[in-house]
């Protein structure tokens, strides 16, 4: 575990990222720097809250930036790049768990659920788990979300890493989709809208996702320094606000309404295929109505962590999650 800590801080230390950027703007309005760990649909409420003006309403400028991977939104995070990052919770344990005092604290969770699909070459009517066995899967970065809840799922099925199943941890985040059009793999896994583009083009099909058989979990969260957010209070409650009304806007609206609101921030996907990405994850339950993180979630967390072998001892509830800001809000 020391191992896997150290090499995350040296590339915290290290690491420059180039990010594309993402902005609305508004005159004398509170800059908010946000990195994201991907581009989804998952994340849909940012981008309505961003799109629907929701953020402006609040007096704050967002410049969205995509890391591309938790690992590099942390790094941004830590290095003062972004001040706040939307990425998996799991990351702030690590940077406690190496003894950072200027640790990430989570502040809000966005979704409750993995969001990845399972993608396979060939179509088929009746998918079982079970028959993945023998095969190849490219699962993302060893320590990552995507990664563990996979082995999670996989293990549930009696499909262990190593023995009956190899799972491919070499493939950057943000370049599984080419590296599997390119021949890697027998399947991987792919966030919406790739997914439903992915197979609308012929490339490959949906299979599955892995958040139901992984479970609930607290999978992506917003988060940011104890430094920014002691300095920045009414910043983030003015952020979590514009959320909450992003939260709202997507749960009470159809999802061709919840399409059209997703379209300004992704100008190369359809309204046909955000709409199917929407549908996609309101039916397995992804998104977090309630933004607060309860310790039980937290504690499945750690429990996952753990599986993976990426840490070995817990880390309290109250250094990492910080449900205040939250509670104090209305709706």
């Amino acid at each position: 575990m020391k191992k896997f800590v150290t090499v995350l801080l040296i590339a915290i230390v290290i690491s420059l990222t180039a990010f594309s950027l993402v902005s609305c703007k508004k005159d004398n309005a509170t800059i908010v720097r946000v990195n994201e760990v991907t581009h989804s649909v998952f994340y849909a409420p940012l981008y309505v809250a961003i799109n629907n003006g929701y953020f402006l309403e609040e007096g704050l400028t967002i410049e969205l930036t995509n890391g591309g991977g938790s690992d590099k939104t942390m790094t941004a995070i830590m290095s003062g790049q972004a001040h706040i990052g939307l990425a998996g919770p799991e990351t702030a344990v690590y940077v406690n768990a190496g003894g950072s005092s200027n640790y990430p604290v989570v502040f809000g969770q966005l979704t409750t659920k993995d969001g990845s699909f399972l993608i396979g070459r060939n179509p088929t009517t009746d998918f079982k788990w079970s028959s993945l066995e023998g095969s190849e899967i490219i699962g993302g970065r060893k320590g990552g979300m995507p990664a563990m809840c996979l082995e999670y799922a996989l293990y549930k099925n009696g499909l262990i890493n190593g023995t009956n199943i190899t799972i491919n941890y070499d493939v950057q985040f943000d370049l599984i989709a080419s590296a599997f059009g390119s021949g890697t793999g027998d399947y991987c896994t792919m966030f919406e809208p790739v997914a439903t583009s992915y197979q609308n083009a012929g490339k490959g099909y949906v299979l599955t996702d892995v958040g139901t058989e992984a479970g609930e979990v607290p999978y992506t969260c917003f988060m940011a320094t104890k430094e920014y957010i002691k300095d920045n209070q009414n910043t983030v409650k003015s952020f979590m606000k514009a959320i909450l009304k992003g939260i709202d806007f997507v749960m009470n609206n159809d999802d061709l309404t919840v399409a059209n609101a997703l379209l300004p921030s992704f100008a190369d996907t359809s309204a046909t295929d955000l709409q199917s990405a929407v549908k996609a994850y309101k039916a397995i339950g992804a998104f977090k109505t309630n933004p607060v993180m309860e310790e039980s979630d937290y504690n499945k967390l750690l429990d996952i962590l753990k599986f993976a072998g990426v840490i070995d001892a817990n880390i309290p509830f109250d250094q990492i999650i910080d449900n205040s800001i939250v509670n104090s809000l209305t709706r």
